[in-house]
C-alpha cells in the first residue's frame, strides 16, 4: 500500500468521524428538542385541572352511591355547582355560562355514582366545543332552562357525505324518519341516545337538546370505559365518543387550554 493509499484512507476516516460526530450532534440536539407537549400529549395535571366548587347545598356520595338528599334536589344537576364559581370558570374560560353549569353538574354527579372514574368538568367542556361551539352552532344558544334553541341537527346521514345511518328512532329526535342524524349539543346519534340518555335536570324527561340531561350522558358514557385519570383510559373513552385520532387530540388541547384557564 503506497504512501498516497494510506493518505487517502486517512482523509476518508477522518471525514467519517466528522460526519458521525455532526450526525450524533444533529440528532441528539432534535431529540432534546421535541414538540411541545401541547400538540395533542397527554397532561395529567391539565386535565384534572381545577375542581368543580359545589352548592352549599349538595350532598355528597355515600358509599360510591348518591345520597337520598342528592337525588331530591330541585332542579337536577345545576343546583350542584356554586354559582360564583360558575360565573368566574365561565369568565376565564369563555365558556358561556350555562353550558359550563351543564358540564360541571354532570361532572358532580357522575362521580358521585362513580368515584373511580375520576371525570373532570374540563373533558364535557371540550367535547362541547368541539361538537357544537357549546350550543352555538349554526346560530343557536343554550338558554336559561339549559335547552339549545333552536335544535341543533348534525348532517343527514344518508351516505352522501358519511356514512348511512338509517332510521332509528322514527323522527322522534332528530326529526326524520329515514337517516339518523346526530343532535343536540353534544351530538348524539339517536340510537346511542336510547341507551345513555339521561335526566340530568330531573324534569322526567331525557332530552338531548338539554345540556344538564346531554352533559349527564356524556359522562356516564365516558365513565362507562373506566378509570379516566391515565392516559390510555382518558385516549380510550374519547376514541369511543368519535372514532378519530385527531379528534381525541383536538379534545385534549382544549381540554388543557380550559384547565390553564381556569386554574
Amino acid at each position: 500500500m503506497n504512501t498516497h493509499t494510506l493518505a487517502r484512507l486517512g482523509l476518508w476516516a477522518m471525514l467519517a468521524v466528522f460526519f458521525g460526530c455532526a450526525i450524533w450532534v444533529f440528532v441528539g440536539f432534535f431529540a432534546a428538542h421535541e414538540p411541545d407537549a401541547r400538540n395533542g400529549t397527554f397532561s395529567q395535571s391539565r386535565i384534572t385541572g381545577s375542581p368543580v366548587v359545589l352548592s352549599p347545598n349538595f350532598a355528597p356520595a355515600v358509599d360510591g352511591a348518591p345520597s337520598a338528599e342528592l337525588a331530591a334536589l330541585p332542579g337536577g344537576n345545576a343546583q350542584k355547582v356554586s354559582p360564583e364559581w360558575a360565573a368566574t370558570a365561565s369568565a376565564a374560560s369563555g365558556i358561556p355560562l350555562r353550558a359550563l353549569i351543564g358540564y360541571a353538574g354532570a361532572t358532580v354527579a357522575v362521580n358521585a355514582e362513580q368515584a373511580s372514574c375520576h371525570l373532570n368538568w374540563t373533558t364535557l367542556a371540550a367535547i362541547g366545543n368541539v361538537e357544537s361551539g357549546h350550543g352555538t352552532h349554526a346560530g343557536s344558544s343554550i338558554t336559561a332552562n339549559g335547552v339549545t334553541t333552536p335544535p341543533i341537527y348534525g348532517p343527514l346521514l344518508d351516505g352522501t357525505t358519511y356514512a348511512t345511518v338509517t332510521d332509528t328512532d322514527g323522527g322522534q329526535y332528530d326529526g326524520n324518519n329515514l337517516f339518523d342524524r346526530a343532535v343536540g349539543p353534544l351530538q348524539f346519534i339517536p340510537s346511542t341516545w336510547e341507551r345513555w340518555g339521561a335526566d340530568g335536570n330531573a324534569d322526567g324527561i331525557n332530552d338531548p337538546q338539554q345540556i344538564d340531561d346531554a352533559a349527564l350522558s356524556t359522562a356516564r358514557y365516558l365513565c362507562h370505559y373506566g378509570d379516566l385519570s391515565g392516559l390510555e383510559g382518558w385516549r380510550t373513552a374519547i376514541f369511543a365518543y368519535n372514532h378519530v385520532d385527531s379528534y381525541v387530540d383536538g379534545v385534549l388541547n382544549m381540554a388543557n387550554t380550559y384547565s390553564e384557564r381556569v386554574g
